[in-house]
């Protein structure tokens, strides 16, 4: 036994393939790293993996684009417009704890390409629907939901497994820019498909063909197994470096009581858990900023008399134009300078990824406050300070993933970034988009109705973002106080 073991050890140290064997027979998996230049293999991986980041969220913010055309086509109120968003985020969030689960125990490549197939052919779908199906449209992008779950879940610790720490927060923070990029893309995607074809429904036809391309080059250029860490931690567990003597293999365990006491461990995991909520805290704030801020700059811009009221088929979408385009510039800019921050700033301080989340989260909700308070007299400066607010929230995003990348041991890095998922959304941007809309519409419903009071509506209920972002600094404030202790423990 102790003979096998180092032959496995050395294995995984030099990069051979061996196939080693305990006292009892179970046979551990072989272990196989390529000699052929692994760093391009890498790097391939990781340009694939981006590009069907770009497509999911792509697909996010398609509805937010065109969210006009939509509420006239299927004429709905405001609290029914935020349904759309809240069913997606729901579906996305119930699902992700499923796809951690599974991505944990089996094959990432085939549950990647099953998500990116299912999400694509499902957005087709739906650009058929007529406006006597509403609900069947509500149920197509809780579809798309399920399926952009197994991509986000799965997609991050594939990266993880590929970079070590040092490498690993630059290639997050190229795999997160395509979160803003791809927001960015979808509003003005669908914008210019709506106004080129003057019919919205074509931004549901470009990216099923985009998903088509990414799930081929998918299946061309990521190999079909990409070695765990968690090959390494059972070797290390075996030979007495991790765990007691006396403990039993992973392998003996049960998946499902392996997966609760993963599950136990993480809520015990303080950083894990105050991280989590600040990372709640941000998306409750994009998910409404994501979906409601075009058609709030439009109402905003009709009570300056800047346009007129929309009362023809196809509305104008400048607006979700120049908000993708803010949405793509401070996406990229935040994540690149939030990742060489925390870079920097590591070094001279152990606490420096959570309290660059914590100050960033503060300055994007004083921004968002004041972009609302000037929207009635002032559009530019509007402009600005949501330019701003964007730009700061985009700091976090590759930041945070990295904080849990190094509080979470590998092996339950999947099932953690899910309960992430899973909270983040759920109290997060997952009812953010219909409560907005719904104070809306029960101030609209006390007051006369006017074009003044529909932006009103809309100004009041969005106060209430600034509001959760300061508790989400102060969640990113409390994982300061955590964060070594817990790093030191995950490396043991």
């Amino acid at each position: 036994e102790h003979e096998d073991t180092s032959l496995l050890l050395q294995a995984l140290l030099e990069g051979q393939n061996y196939g080693a064997a305990a006292a009892d027979g179970t046979q551990y998996p072989a272990v196989s790293v390529s000699r052929n230049n692994p760093g391009k293999r890498n790097c391939l991986v990781v340009a694939v993996l981006c590009f069907a980041n770009l497509i999911n969220f792509i697909d996010w913010f398609i509805v937010p684009g065109i969210l006009l055309d939509i509420q006239k086509y299927f004429r709905l109120s405001d609290g029914k417009t935020g349904l759309l968003q809240t069913v997606f985020t729901l579906c996305y969030m119930l699902a992700a704890p499923i796809f951690g689960y599974l991505g944990d125990r089996y094959n990432r490549k085939i549950i990647l390409g099953a998500g990116i197939f299912f999400w694509s052919g499902v957005t087709l779908g739906s650009s058929f629907i007529t406006e006597s199906h509403y609900r069947i449209f509500v149920l197509s992008r809780g579809l798309v939901g399920i399926g952009s779950a197994s991509y986000s879940t799965i997609a991050p610790t594939i990266i993880a497994d590929l970079f070590e720490e040092g490498k690993r927060t630059t290639v997050l923070s190229i795999f997160y820019i395509f979160i803003p990029v791809g927001s960015g893309c979808g509003y003005m995607l669908a914008a210019g498909m709506a106004e080129i074809t003057g019919d919205w429904h074509w931004a549901f036809r470009v990216t099923p063909c985009m998903g088509g391309l990414a799930l081929l080059l998918l299946i061309l250029l990521v190999p079909h197994r990409i070695q765990r860490k968690t090959a390494a931690h059972r070797a290390l567990s075996i030979s007495g470096t991790i765990g007691r003597a006396d403990e039993k293999p992973d392998v003996h365990r049960t998946a499902t009581t392996t997966w609760c006491q993963d599950v136990v461990s993480l809520v015990k995991n303080c950083s894990f858990v105050c991280s989590s909520l600040g990372l709640t805290a941000m998306a409750f704030v994009t998910g409404a900023l994501g979906m409601w801020m075009p058609l709030f700059l439009y109402r905003a811009q009709v009570v300056q008399g800047i346009v007129p009221p929309c009362l023809q088929e196809s509305c104008n979408s400048s607006n979700s134009l120049i908000f993708g385009g803010i949405t793509i510039g401070t996406g990229i800019l935040g994540i690149i300078s939030g990742a060489e921050a925390a870079r920097q700033l590591r070094k001279r301080n152990n606490k420096a990824d959570p309290l660059i989340c914590a100050t960033s989260m503060f300055i994007s909700a004083l921004c968002l406050y004041i972009a609302l308070m000037v929207a009635q007299t002032n559009i530019l400066s509007t402009f600005i300070f949501i330019a701003f607010g964007e730009l700061f929230l985009s700091v976090n995003w590759a930041v945070v993933t990295d904080i849990l990348l190094y509080v979470v041991t590998p092996r339950r890095q999947s099932t953690a970034i899910a309960l992430q998922i899973l909270v983040s959304h759920l109290l997060g941007d997952a009812g953010s988009p219909y409560l907005i809309g719904a104070i809306s519409n029960a101030i609209q419903a006390r007051n006369m109705p006017s074009l003044q009071w529909s932006f009103w509506s809309m100004q009041y209920s969005f106060v209430i973002c600034a509001f959760v972002g300061v508790f989400g600094g102060g969640f990113f404030l409390l994982t300061s106080f955590y964060v070594e202790e817990d790093r030191k423990e995950a490396q043991r």
